[in-house]
């Protein structure tokens, strides 16, 4: 190669170097190194249940892996959706169980989960006074205010209910009339005996003196595939670099929380959830570590799916099984926890 040639790859080999100083990233986006590829991440709600996601932003692992992410909140799984399925999202973030129901109804470019975050359920039973030693059958003839219907909250917790030798429509009345996130409210202002939620709510109406902890759900139901991340069949075959990528950023938040405090958790995500303040933030970390909420990998194993399928059964929601095969990708999750 002529001298001059050399001094111009030399430059642009320089150029490219300094491109990717500025920027800070790996080579793990599609665009190569000193690009990132924009991805819109739509999340069922944003709760501090799913810390591990939050510590992943905010230590800037999605940024090293090459990945401009966009956080979206769809306020509900049907919404986050109906999100990815229209191309509003390349990824969601919901109970696995939508991915279930958009395949059975004859969706061509179906939904598949390739990273499950939760291994427990991440609601509370909240009681008006407190209990000593509480039992399920407590709530014989009581009203609880519940979730939707084919949700994974009200599944949850009606197969905690028949563990218990109840039946959910008959030994108790369960309101699922009010929007998710709302009945926090209600119950403050009187509505049910019992309610269940998510946090920060359960510790909130602990704090204003309006309802007592007295269960976790988590707890009591046992290992379950609670929420983890999917995109269509389309998008993962076409963009596999990126889907490598996003799930590799989201190990290292997984080894994170595995590895650090509730009180260095709590430290580092604090930015997303500013309205709470950090001793509540850490009090409700700390409630999720002692129940190991959540998973040390992504991989979502056969035995996770077969006991969701399982609830949705005995929820009477799922009129055929689907193929383990179809809805699940390992490959991504596996490599990232090499």
């Amino acid at each position: 190669m002529k001298k001059d040639a050399w001094r111009k790859a030399g430059a642009l080999f320089a150029a490219v170097l300094f491109a990717a100083a500025l920027t800070g990233c790996g080579g793990g986006g599609e665009g190569g190194a000193g690009d990132r590829t924009p991805v819109t991440l739509n999340e069922v709600a944003h709760s501090i249940f799913y810390a591990p996601m939050y510590v992943a932003i905010e230590e800037g692992y999605f940024d090293q892996a090459g990945i401009d992410l966009t956080l979206v909140t769809g306020f509900g799984a049907d919404k986050t959706m109906t999100a990815v399925l229209t191309g509003e999202a390349d990824i969601g973030f919901m109970g696995s169980e939508s991915t279930i129901y958009t395949y059975a109804g004859g969706t061509q470019d179906y939904v598949v989960n390739f990273a499950q975050l939760t291994q427990r359920a991440g609601n509370f039973l909240v009681s008006r006074e407190p209990i000593d030693h509480f039992s399920w059958d407590m709530l014989e003839g009581k009203e609880v205010l519940g979730g939707r219907a084919g949700g994974m909250p009200e599944m949850v917790f009606e197969y905690i209910l028949a563990k218990n030798g109840m039946d959910p429509a008959v030994d108790l009345s369960i309101d699922q009339s009010i929007d998710f996130g709302s009945t926090a409210a209600a119950f403050s202002g009187g509505q049910g005996d019992f309610t269940v939620e998510f946090e920060p709510h359960a510790t909130l109406l602990e704090q204003k003196g309006d309802g007592y902890v007295v269960a976790s759900l988590g707890e009591d139901s046992g290992y379950v595939p609670y929420t983890s991340f999917s995109a269509k069949k389309s998008y993962l075959e076409e963009h596999p670099a990126v889907i490598q990528a996003f799930t590799d950023a989201l190990q290292k938040g997984m080894d994170y929380v595995q590895t650090h405090t509730p009180e260095e958790i709590a430290q580092v995500i604090s930015p997303q959830f500013e309205e709470t303040d950090l001793e509540t933030l850490t009090t409700i970390i700390q409630r999720y570590y002692d129940q190991d909420t959540w998973k040390e990998d992504l991989v979502f194993t056969q035995d996770a799916f077969d006991l969701l399928q399982n609830i949705l059964d005995d929820s009477g929601v799922l009129e055929e099984r689907v193929p383990y095969e179809d809805l699940v990708n390992t490959e991504f999750a596996e490599k990232a926890a090499e």
